[in-house]
């Protein structure tokens, strides 16, 4: 137990919570570079939740709903009394660059896909109740795109440049109570300076934002802390730990914490421990250990889920509660074997993803999220990386919940920029106290096992620099986690030394992007490094690197799923996007995703393709940035070839069982086992039209299956609901995927045909897609042109009942779908802060 009274007592607002007060690579100090309006009103002040003993425990309201906004910069826009009844109406998570249009002219470019930029206001009238004055109220900001200043009741509470950071304000103080008092919450996010970033970063307020009210005593935001220093079979105990803080003027008198758990087998209740004093403005941190019999543990394949609950009471007057989940897991990174979970060796099979998705641009739906994440595991990926910045909390209950391990990275660029106006000019104000927000925000993530200080950062040519840099920031991750390794996608190591002037040696685990031979080559030089890619290309060669050196502990793909910005493989408009996934925009996979598949799928699998432009590419840096300038598409998942007439296809097969064999409309071309070097296998098929299948075999038995149909003329079109179920919430999401299909069902692969979906019933279309990057109408609109014969309308439920939607193009027949919305159940757990 740690008792004191905190620093700034007379203004509970200017208490900063540990961090150093100086960085060495600043020429001033730290205390002299935040003035107190943003440092503290912007993240460390940890006067936050609280509920009086008097009063219930805390309150959580979301403030999602019915915001105004206007697209563009308004004067005097933050003061109360400000006419918005012309802004439109919207509600949150909102990303308005998405809507478009996409021009060369924008100023984002080609790193930002040439979407719309520029400043966006949003406000908010909040009603509080006379049971609320004597409280302590906070405003949670999951995540505001970029630049964010926040205002209540004309009151400038903070700036946050940072758009991927959760953040907080405290609005007591500034506030009105009762029956039609008006308290107007008014945000203004700024992103008109570009460019500014390397891929699509989109604009406004795009996660969840909360209300929560709590009253003098109360837990410290994001200080509950749970870990799991000892696990077997038979029992684990359970280390929860937090921080109560006192805001009162007057002492806290018999105060009693709490800690119980929930998980699979049920409750184990906590006991209140003894009575203790808090001072006037002072704090207290418990910690305790629990222990569990027979403890399930999250692992990849079952993800076991358990809640720490801390409460606190005086007397018997309940005062505030903190609900944390977690997860029972032990794992380590070894220097000679890899990467260790819960008594398991195994590879880190990664891929890298940023925070868009696609037609929802930065504004996505839990169940858009868990669609990609589904789709990547379904291929054998049990690694995220979250590319180049934090995720949102949304993105890391789902890695938790499915059973994927994160590289939890924090950012792009230090004190060198890639880009005139991106994080490199806020780095050395907001650096630490971003790193710190983040990690007390995740650290209880069980899916989380790699904090990530940077990638390519350009500060390494300067060592002494990048050194200093990097030594204040491993320290503000061990300190506020010291149960994980934190890492680094370094750039060109060789070039910069980073190998032999200290930098590497920094990092708990070396990352790399690229050039696996020099990290392995780092490795022979120090065999104590433990190594990791960081950043990887789809080609064989990386792989096998991979799969045939045990210390090398895994790697991550560049990328999991295309991804907007960036803008093609060689650069530039006409694209938006770029095409560098496993999977498209839309989740569907290409040949390479099946390839991989191969090599990381945990099931029996099988898939061909055609092959009709060269295999291998020239390589001239295969270092920094993406990989080299790949050929135009070469791989095509059908039957049905540009010119039918007589000729020789070559078709590639994909598998992991011991032999496939290939038939042509039913006439064997051959089996053939499957290849040790992990190239595919290689068949020459004199095209006909009609059936080209494939089956694979273990043990003499068919346990897989793939096939290719020729398509004839388009007449119709064909819906498939990824699900035919869902509820009405922000998890409720279904994917509707149209086929442009002749008579026989078979999807025609060059269609482009003009798709027009419809909605009927508790229903709304959130976005369309078909996954091509140089399509330029808006995602916000009901119509599509197909792409490579398909396109796809994002489907939201808005209450309980039945959901048609239609799908109807000129020429063809139409197709409609049903699904069923059921009202959503309450929450099983209600984020606060």
């Amino acid at each position: 137990m740690i008792v004191g009274v905190r620093p700034g007592a007379t203004n509970p607002r200017l208490w900063r919570p540990r961090l150093p007060t100086s960085l060495p690579f600043l020429s001033l100090p730290l205390r002299k570079r935040f003035p107190v309006s943003s440092f503290v009103a912007g993240l460390l002040f940890a006067c936050a939740l609280s509920a009086t003993a008097q009063n219930s425990a805390r309150q959580v309201r979301s403030l999602d709903a019915q915001w105004k906004f206007l697209a563009e910069d308004a004067k005097k826009a933050e003061a109360p009394d400000f006419n918005d009844s012309g802004w439109k109406t919207v509600d949150a998570p909102h990303d308005w660059s998405i809507a478009g249009p996409v021009d060369k002219a924008n100023t984002t470019g080609q790193g930002g896909g040439y979407f719309p930029n520029g400043v966006g206001w949003y406000r908010k009238d909040i009603a509080l109740t006379e049971a609320d004055a004597h409280k302590h109220v906070y405003v949670v900001f999951d995540g505001v795109m970029a630049n964010s200043d926040v205002w209540i009741n004309g009151a400038h509470l903070g700036k946050r440049p940072n758009g991927t950071v959760s953040f907080f304000y405290e609005l007591t103080g500034h506030l009105q109570f009762g029956a039609g008092a008006h308290n107007i919450l008014a945000v203004r996010c700024d992103n008109a300076q570009q460019p500014a970033s390397r891929w699509y970063e989109g604009a406004g307020i795009y996660r969840h934002v909360r209300l929560v009210v709590t009253g003098d005593l109360h837990i410290e935001p994001w200080s509950t802390v749970v870990t799991t220093p000892k696990i077997s079979p038979a029992s684990a105990t359970v280390h929860v730990e937090t921080t109560i803080v006192n805001d009162s003027d007057k002492p806290a008198t018999k105060v009693q914490v709490s800690f119980a758990l929930a998980g699979p087998a049920g409750k184990i209740p906590g006991d209140w421990g003894a009575p203790r004093d808090i001072p006037a403005k002072g704090m207290v941190t418990i910690g305790r250990d629990i222990p569990v019999a027979n403890p399930a543990i999250w692992d990849l394949d079952h993800p076991a889920m358990y809640t720490a609950t801390a409460s606190v009471r005086t007397g018997a007057a309940a005062a505030d509660t903190d609900e944390v989940p977690f997860g029972i897991r032990e794992f380590h990174f070894d220097a000679a074997t890899g990467f260790w979970l819960n008594g398991k060796n195994f590879k880190l099979k990664g891929a890298a993803m940023h925070i868009e998705a696609g037609g929802v641009g930065i504004a996505v739906p839990a169940g858009v999220y868990e669609h990609r994440l589904l789709a990547l595991k379904a291929l054998g990926v049990n690694a995220i990386r979250t590319a180049h910045n934090p995720p949102s909390p949304d993105f890391l209950d789902l890695c938790d919940k499915l059973g994927l391990l994160v590289m939890d990275e924090m950012f792009d660029q230090w004190t060198v920029g890639k880009n005139p106006f991106d994080y490199h000019l806020f780095f050395q104000q907001w650096a630490l106290r971003d790193t710190r927000d983040t990690v007390r925000r995740d650290r209880n993530h069980p899916s989380i096992i790699l904090w990530s200080a940077g990638n390519e950062i350009h500060d390494t040519p300067q060592a002494a620099l990048a050194n200093k840099i990097l030594t204040s920031l491993v320290q503000v991750f061990h300190e506020n986690d010291p149960s994980r390794p934190v890492t680094q996608g370094l750039f060109r190591p060789n070039a910069s030394h980073d190998y032999d002037n200290g930098l590497a040696d920094l990092l708990d685990v070396v990352g790399q992007n690229y050039r696996e031979q020099e990290i392995l080559a780092a490795h022979a030089q120090k065999p104590t490094r433990k190594i990791l890619g960081t950043e990887n290309t789809h080609d064989r060669n990386q792989w096998i690197a991979l799969r045939d050196n045990p210390p090398y502990s895994g790697q991550f793909l560049w990328t999991g799923i295309d991804y907007l910005g960036e803008a093609g493989e060689a650069g530039g408009w006409p694209l938006i996007g770029n095409g560098s996934g496993l999977l498209d925009r839309t989740g569907y996979p290409r040949a390479r995703a099946f390839e991989r598949e191969s090599w990381w799928g945990t099931t029996p699998n099988v898939h061909i393709a055609r092959r009709v432009a060269p295999t291998e590419r020239t390589s001239v840096d295969p270092g920094y940035e993406t990989a080299p300038a790949r050929f135009k598409q070469s791989l095509f998942l059908d039957w049905t070839p540009e010119k039918p007439g007589d000729h020789v296809e070559t078709v590639e097969g994909y598998t992991n069982c011991e032999e496939a064999e290939l038939f042509l409309n039913g006439k064997s071309l051959g089996r053939q086992k499957l290849h040790p070097d992990a190239t595919p296998l290689s068949w020459k098929v004199p095209y006909a039209p009609g059936s080209l299948k494939v089956v694979g075999y273990v043990g003499g038995k068919g346990v897989a299956t793939d096939e290719l149909l020729t398509a004839g003329k388009a007449t119709k079109l064909h819906l498939t609901a990824e699900h035919a179920k869902t509820t009405a919430d922000d998890s409720g999401v279904i994917y509707i995927y149209a086929e442009v299909a002749d008579d026989a069902g078979t999807m025609v692969p060059d269609a482009t045909n003009l798709i027009h979906f419809a909605v009927t019933g508790p229903g709304a279309i959130v976005a369309v897609d078909s996954g091509s990057n140089a399509d330029h109408d808006s995602f916000q609109k009901p119509d599509r042109h197909a792409y490579e014969g398909r396109a796809v309308a994002i489907l939201r439920a808005t209450g309980p009942g039945a959901i048609t939607v239609t799908a109807s193009s000129p020429g063809l027949a139409t197709a409609t779908t049903t699904v069923q919305a059921a009202a959503p159940a309450p929450p099983a757990f209600v984020r606060s802060f």
